[in-house]
């Protein structure tokens, strides 16, 4: 299966998280991708836990691609990143602004050689701009941009029991807008020959992500009618086997509490005098959701009651650990996961690809992607740019070249 972005060469200067989702998307949507690595390493290489001689977190965003380590300090190691981005049709960085630039590989520089190349830049607060500057990881700007206060006002979290959500949402989805981009202007390549500059911020992604923005950005304070305005809030059940499971449609909501009333064939509740408006059923709402519950337990199974939820347009779903989804029919159908050497003799579970195309069935088209070892590509890589094996031997013994041994994995 030739996959949409066969043939495409993407030069990956990034580290840790949000550049190396883009590329690693890149990779499963085809594309060759050459990850730089400097002397001390990409950092998620050391991240907890190790398997074999390979951390999981490294693996996950950059198994498949090949990788060499060079020292951007010496003169050297530029003219080979440079050599590379003459040959690269996507260029992905996410330092903070202007570190490439003393470099000479920034964008200004490489698409005077290259004028072709697709060249995407994330950082937490863009190019311009007065933070420009500011070191951002994801809690940081998720701070900032009022993520963090919506997720502990709507928990009820203050106080010492204060905290920030574990998953790094700003860079993930960072990642994904990048791709996004990517793909437009290789688009707009494609219709005019030219190549682009594509400047992603992380603050602006995360603002942008978050689907009732505008509530805040309106100056309206939901407070306790949240769950009367809100189309969706997701209600906790009990399966008839004991199991805790969701449903994602609103008690309270005008719109959506006839569904319920539907799916439990009980129209009289809604001349209830509790539950008459949405302001009552949010008054009475644990005697409504006593109600429902009562009626989810005269199911045998889930089965069963799923199909007269799903009659009544409500989806449901069995809160499950990621280990018992990933061995579940459905995941391993997809395939939802993957696994890929740890290249010690074991193997590491990593997500599959989101996309089929055609018959591919979810597979990478690449063959089996393997966790690269620091620098393990450095000699092929190079023969293909012209560099013989004595030129090659000159940049190791000058340092601008580098290859750790590859059984050494700090704790």
């Amino acid at each position: 299966m030739v996959l949409p972005l066969h043939g495409l060469r993407v030069v990956d200067f990034s580290r840790v998280l949000a550049g190396p989702h883009c590329g690693k998307h890149l990779l499963d949507l085809g594309a060759e991708v050459i990850k730089i690595e400097p002397p001390a390493g990409d950092v998620s290489r050391f991240s907890y836990p190790n398997q074999g001689t390979i951390s999981g977190y490294y693996a996950q965003q950059n198994a498949g691609k090949r990788n060499i380590s060079i020292d951007l300090n010496l003169p050297e190691a530029r003219k080979i990143a440079l050599e590379l981005c003459d040959t690269a049709d996507v260029v992905i960085e996410n330092f903070r602004p202007g570190a490439l630039a003393s470099f000479g590989l920034d964008h200004e520089s490489v698409s005077k050689r290259n004028p072709r190349v697709v060249y995407v830049s994330m950082s937490g607060y863009g190019q311009r701009g007065p933070w420009r500057s500011r070191m951002a990881y994801a809690p940081t700007v998720q701070a900032e941009t009022g993520f963090t206060s919506n997720t502990l006002r709507h928990f009820g979290i203050d106080g010492d029991d204060q905290q920030t959500d574990p998953l790094s949402h700003a860079d993930v989805y960072t990642g994904l807008h990048g791709l996004v981009a990517v793909l437009a202007a290789l688009n707009h390549r494609h219709a005019t020959g030219e190549g682009q500059y594509v400047d992603v911020a992380m603050a602006a992604v995360i603002t942008s992500m978050n689907e009732r923005t505008h509530y805040d950005l309106s100056g309206i304070d939901l407070g306790d009618e949240r769950p009367i305005l809100g189309a969706t809030d997701v209600n906790f059940f009990i399966s008839p086997e004991g199991r805790e499971f969701v449903i994602s449609t609103s008690l309270v909501g005008s719109l959506t509490f006839p569904f319920y009333l539907s799916a439990m064939r009980r129209h009289d509740l809604a001349d209830d005098p509790r539950f008459r408006t949405p302001q009552l059923r949010a008054r009475h709402l644990h005697e409504l959701r006593a109600i429902v519950q009562t009626w989810i337990y005269t199911f045998d199974d889930m089965a069963s009651l799923d199909a007269q939820l799903d009659e009544a347009k409500m989806a449901s779903g069995i809160v499950r650990t990621p280990q018992e989804f990933a061995a579940g029919e459905w995941a391993q159908t997809w395939p939802a996961v993957r696994e890929v050497p740890d290249r010690a003799g074991g193997r590491i579970t990593i997500p599959g690809s989101p996309w089929h195309f055609g018959s591919n069935n979810g597979q990478s088209g690449t063959g089996e992607q393997i966790p690269a070892f620091q620098g393990e590509h450095n000699h092929a890589v190079l023969s293909e740019l012209g560099y013989d094996e004595d030129t090659i031997a000159g940049l190791f013994a000058k340092g601008a070249l580098v290859e750790p041994a590859r059984e050494s994995v700090k704790p």
